[in-house]
């Protein structure tokens, strides 16, 4: 399996632009921790997470340091923890240094990216573009669904492609908190339905797909993951 087969897209994204408040927003409104940053092309310029905004001002987290400490460090490195805790903007806090992938790139190595980083997602880049993101529980879903099998054939990139296109094409369907995986024409539906309605149209959706065998419903409703 490759990156492209479990990868979630689209993605929830947010501007070098927008404030740190609504970032903020964002992620407790999705019930997610980290948002890439694109510029107007779509091009990943960053990644902002919950871990960068955990010492802020406006909680009163700040990190307090010794005064000892400042003739170790100096005093650029208060100056980096001051623009962390106050900056307003996306741009000034979000992490630059983003380790990526293609969506050609095999699973095992997604896995070792966030083991060897210590990280809990990978950006998927295509020609510099934004096309998707893996994270820890999508390769864990895809394990799930694979069974004995573990690599997409023609026809389940097929059904996968066609279903997630289907709706993206659907008002009512929120697919940046969808993530589908196909083996052997049984499709996998993970992430987190907004109602029950939408959670039934989801699958019936995925039934209506050619080459279809199956359908394993293991999305969450949204007031489990918002109680979680």
């Amino acid at each position: 399996m490759k990156a492209r087969d479990v990868m979630m897209a689209p993605v929830i994204t947010t501007s070098p632009h927008a404030s740190v408040k609504d970032v903020a927003q964002t992620l407790l409104k999705h019930h997610i921790s980290a948002l890439p940053v694109t510029d107007e092309k779509g091009r990943l310029v960053g990644i902002i997470s919950e871990g960068d905004l955990l010492h802020r001002h406006e909680n009163d987290t700040e990190p307090r340091s010794p005064w000892w400490l400042l003739a170790l460090t100096g005093t650029d490195a208060m100056a980096a923890d001051y623009i962390k805790g106050h900056a307003r903007k996306v741009t000034d806090v979000m992490t630059r240094d983003v380790v990526t992938a293609s969506p050609e790139t095999p699973l095992y190595e997604i896995a070792s990216l966030l083991e060897k980083h210590a990280i809990k997602r990978v950006p998927i880049v295509e020609n510099g573009h934004l096309v998707g993101i893996v994270s820890r529980s999508n390769l864990i879903q895809a394990v799930a669904g694979a069974g004995k099998r573990f690599e997409m054939s023609l026809a389940d990139e097929t059904i996968r492609s066609k279903l997630l296109a289907h709706l993206k094409a659907q008002p009512w369907a929120h697919i940046g908190l969808l993530n589908v995986t196909v083996n052997g024409g049984v499709v996998d539906l993970w992430g987190v339905a907004r109602s029950d309605t939408e959670r039934k149209a989801i699958r019936v959706a995925a039934e209506g797909i050619t080459g279809v065998r199956a359908v394993n419903d293991n999305m969450r409703p949204w007031p489990m993951l918002a109680e979680g």
